[in-house]
Formats: C-alpha cells, structure tokens, sequence
C-alpha cells in the first residue's frame, strides 16, 4: 500500500492539535507586528495572535508568504518518514507567494514525487481539501489519484465569510482603499467570498444581523457534504452555528468550528462570522 504524506501552509487554519491528529504537516507563514516576526504553529498560537491584534495601540500585523527553505523540510521529513510521495495543498496563488515556495522546494527533489496543487481558495477552504487529502491517503490511495481528486473537488468550495468592515483587507493589499471606503460611508456589512483564486465582495449589506442571515443563506443554498464555520473572536458564533446546523441538515460530525488564525486573520480583523462549504457531489 503507498504511503502518502499530506502537506499545506498555515493560512488554511488548520488548528495544530487538529493537523497533528490527522497527519498533515503544515508550513507556517510569517506575520509580523512591526518589528516582531512570528511563525504561526511554532512561536504565535491563534489566541496570541487575536490578544495583539486587537490590543490598544498595536501596529497593525503583516504577512508573508512562507519559505521554500521550510517546505523542502517538510517535504523531506515526509521522506525520511517513509512517504512515497506528497501531495501538498496551498492557499491560492493569486492570494500569496506561498505556491511559489512550494514549488520552488518541489523542483529541489526532482527524483521524489511530489504533487504542488493551488487550491484557489483560502483558510478552510484548503484546510478542507487538505482533511479530504489525508482520508484518501489513509485508505491507501495513490498520490497521483489524491492529487487528482483534490484538483476536481477543489471546484465544489464555497467560502463566504461576514466582516464588520473592509479597513483589514484594505491595509493587507486585498482590495483598494476607494473599495474600502464605500463600504464605510454607508455603514454597510461586507460579505467576501473567494472566487477564482481572488478575494471577491459577494454582497453588502445594511447591518450585522442582516449580513449573518444571507451568509448563512448563501452557505446553504445548495446540498453540502461537509462545512467549517469560521470567525474572529466573536461572542455570538453559537448563535451563527445553530442557524446553519438548522438550514445545512448536515449530521454534527459533518460540521467544524474554527477560529480563522494568525495567516488570514489580518485581512478580516475581529467581529468576521462565516464559513467555508463542500458542496455534494
């Protein structure tokens, strides 16, 4: 039976304890608060990071991508583990340099099998592929087959996520500052999606309540295999979560609770409610 190795990045929220149970080996990115660098999983948790964020007077976080130089680790600690090949699930190329780094490390082990996907997605949603990834593994599929599966599951995501407002995906880069500021001067709740590898605006909406209702609308629009709900320290996540459990029908073990982490949370900042989808096939 082959033995195949799963590997993604830190921006997929996959908490640690959630990762290590599973068997996939995540590369964190970097984030930087000022002069302060960190590395997410290995000396910032998801916790620390949302205690400096949302500290009076912080400087606002940066991210960058993560390094070839700890891909080729991971990829060959895969090896050195007795892995036959890798199949490593990024966030979206369009998103970060991350992929790059990944494929850069690939093409160092020219003589090992190694499948780079881009999953055009972010957080949970390559997190989700990344799970799905490990269950094939686990029940002795090829890494050539997992590759290939991922590639067309990848095209079932659905990511909306309900920000308080776009001033962090303006200060990432993700969108422009005249994008932003329309949202600010009406007041109005964005609702982002990820479309086609890029950080889309899906809706806007007058106020928080009415935002969390068509995210929750636009999450379970269709029938679903499985889904994360995702926020940012938000006290009212268990009343997103009972809403969707309602509407989505899925069994509970189905369904995962998440808190977005120290990669992707600088772009959302706190008071962001959603969720990522897999929807039935």
């Amino acid at each position: 039976m082959s033995h195949v190795a799963i590997v993604t990045d830190s921006a997929s929220d996959l908490p640690p304890e959630v990762a290590k149970a599973a068997g996939i080996a995540v590369v964190p990115l970097v984030v930087s608060f000022g002069p302060d660098s960190f590395r997410p999983g290995v000396n910032l948790t998801t916790d620390e990071f949302w205690q400096r964020m949302t500290a009076p007077d912080a400087p606002f976080p940066t991210t960058a991508a993560a390094a070839p130089g700890d891909f080729l680790s991971a990829f060959r600690n895969a090896f050195d583990a007795g892995a036959d090949s890798v199949v490593c699930v990024t966030v979206s190329g369009d998103l970060s340099g991350t992929l790059k780094s990944a494929q850069v490390a690939r093409d160092q082990l020219p003589d090992r099998e190694i499948h780079v996907i881009d999953s055009r997605s972010a957080s949970m949603g390559h997190g989700m592929l990344a799970q799905i990834a490990t269950e094939l593994a686990a029940e002795g599929v090829s890494g050539a087959e997992i590759a290939r599966v991922i590639e067309h599951r990848k095209e079932d995501l659905r990511i909306f996520l309900a920000l308080d407002t776009l001033e962090y995906l303006k200060r990432g880069g993700r969108i422009s500052g005249a994008r932003a500021a329309i949202g600010t001067v009406l007041n109005v709740k964005p609702i982002i999606t990820v479309e086609h590898g890029i950080v889309e605006n899906a809706e806007r909406v007058r106020s928080r309540p009415k935002a969390w209702e068509r995210t929750l609308e636009l999450l379970t629009q269709a029938p679903l295999e499985r889904a994360s709900i995702l926020h940012t320290t938000n006290a009212d996540i268990d009343t997103f979560m009972a809403g969707f459990m309602e509407r989505s029908k899925l069994d509970p073990s189905r369904v995962q609770l998440m808190v977005v982490g120290p990669s992707v949370g600088p772009h959302l900042g706190p008071g962001c409610v959603g969720g990522v989808v897999l929807l039935r096939h």
